[in-house]
C-alpha cells in the first residue's frame, strides 16, 4: 500500500468536492424544473448560481495548491443526485415531491457542509495560504444558508401542504 500524506489526502478532497459542485451545478436547474412551488424554484436557481461560484473558486484554490491532485469523481454526490432523480421520477409534481427534493437537497448540503468543514481544518494543518481559507469559509457559509433557505420553505410551506395532499 502506497504511503499517503495528509497534503495528499487534503489536495484529493479537494478534487472531490470540486467535481461534486460540477456535478451540482448540472443537478440544480433540473431540481428547480421539478420544483413546483416559486419559492423553492427560486432557491434552487439562486443556489445553482452560487454553485458556479464555488467551482471557481475551487478551482483557484487548486492554483494555490502545491499539491496537484489527480481528478476523481465523487461517487457519494453522484449517488445523491441519482437518489433525487429517483424521487422526481417516482412522486408526482406536487407539494409531496417538493418535500422529497428539500430531503435530498439538505443531505447534499449536509454532505457538502461536512466536506468544508473537514477542508478548513485541514487546510489550516498542511498549511495553506490565507487566501485558501477565505474562499473556503465563504462555501462553507453559503452551504450553511443555503441549508437553512430549505429548512424555511420546509417549515413554512411544503411540510403542511404534503401533508395536506
Amino acid at each position: 500500500m502506497p504511503h499517503i500524506r495528509l497534503i495528499d489526502l487534503y489536495a484529493r478532497e479537494l478534487s472531490q468536492v470540486l467535481s461534486a459542485e460540477q456535478q451540482m451545478s448540472r443537478a440544480l436547474p433540473r431540481m428547480a424544473d421539478a420544483a413546483s412551488v416559486g419559492e423553492l424554484r427560486a432557491a434552487f436557481e439562486d443556489h445553482q448560481k452560487e454553485t458556479l461560484n464555488q467551482v471557481q473558486r475551487l478551482e483557484r484554490i487548486l492554483e494555490l495548491s502545491t499539491v496537484k491532485p489527480e481528478r476523481v469523481k465523487c461517487t457519494a454526490m453522484e449517488g445523491l443526485i441519482a437518489d433525487c432523480q429517483d424521487l422526481v421520477e417516482q412522486i408526482p409534481e406536487g407539494p409531496v415531491r417538493d418535500a422529497a427534493l428539500i430531503s435530498v437537497a439538505q443531505k447534499i448540503e449536509h454532505f457538502e457542509i461536512a466536506a468544508y468543514g473537514t477542508l478548513i481544518a485541514v487546510a489550516d494543518i498542511v498549511g495553506a495560504d490565507h487566501e485558501t481559507a477565505v474562499l473556503l469559509a465563504e462555501t462553507l457559509d453559503e452551504e450553511k444558508a443555503a441549508n437553512e433557505k430549505l429548512t424555511t420553505i420546509a417549515l413554512t410551506r411544503v411540510n403542511e401542504d404534503a401533508r395536506a395532499a
